[in-house]
């Protein structure tokens, strides 16, 4: 528990918090004025207990919850103890996902499975116990998901992620469709390639796949791709977007799976 200021903004979950984007959003938000929930395995908790930490010197209250977000039960009680500790629950950031870089032939239904079930299943159960929380408070809450540029076009070696985060722009719009009755907003950041562990983990898997590539071939290529210049981007990229989907600036945007990629693909 945290006997920091309550927050005026009131509280926002984001799943996969420990690092990364998910850290990124967690600590934008925190700035914003929101009690942040940070969620993660608890394989994770070192990690995500300093994050909890760095919320806290912003001045407004943290809480950890460890649940894997593909479990139905683990989420709706994870969901139950964010409104418990804050009260109320205003924004959910479904951004917890794994990347799976293998060819179609070399990938087996289990990684299919497990892919489909963090990324996707994960982003549904979310907005369905976050949606209801809303709702329950009558709270004209932000539900937001993690997409990709991965789900605006195909990339190979990467299918089952590619998939799941097609599949993720498709949710957000039947959410968008039924949530907006209540007036909850439901909208997806679509990420193109960022500084962050998975570009470390598909830079490296670069190298081994592809005939004649090398640690640092796939980094140096994307940087080549973006209209801007100087280099890919960085967690605060994203961190702004979510920061503004949440806010009451964003209250007419719905439905939509935003590109952040410096320009490497247009929709």
């Amino acid at each position: 528990m945290s006997t920091q200021t309550t927050s005026t903004k009131g509280a926002a979950l984001i799943t996969g918090a420990a690092q990364g984007i998910g850290k990124a959003i967690a600590l934008r938000l925190a700035a914003d004025g929101f009690n942040v929930a940070v969620n993660d395995l608890s394989s994770n908790s070192e990690n995500l207990e300093k994050v909890a930490e760095e919320i806290r010197a912003v001045g407004v209250k943290a809480l950890t919850v460890y649940a894997d977000v593909s479990v139905e039960a683990e989420v709706e009680k994870m969901v139950g103890a964010v409104v418990e500790e804050f009260g109320a629950l205003n924004v959910v950031v479904a951004n917890a996902g794994i990347m799976m870089w293998k060819s179609i032939d070399d990938l087996t239904a289990e990684e299919w499975d497990r892919v489909m079930s963090i990324n996707l299943r994960s982003v549904f159960l979310a907005y369905k116990y976050g949606g209801r929380a809303m709702i329950a408070k009558g709270i004209k809450g932000k539900l937001i998901a993690a997409c990709s540029v991965a789900g605006k076009i195909g990339k190979g070696m990467l299918a089952s992620y590619t998939a799941s985060k097609f599949a993720i722009r498709g949710l957000t719009q039947s959410a968008a469709q039924e949530y907006g009755r209540h007036g909850i907003t439901v909208n997806g950041y679509a990420p193109g390639v960022i500084e962050t562990p998975m570009l470390t983990y598909m830079d490296a898997r670069f190298g081994e796949t592809v005939p004649g590539g090398k640690t640092g071939d796939f980094i140096k290529f994307a940087e080549a791709q973006s209209l801007l210049g100087g280099g890919n981007g960085e967690v605060a990229d994203i961190a702004g977007l979510v920061s503004y989907l949440a806010s009451t600036e964003a209250k007419f945007i719905t439905g939509q799976t935003i590109n952040v990629n410096g320009g490497t693909f247009f929709d």
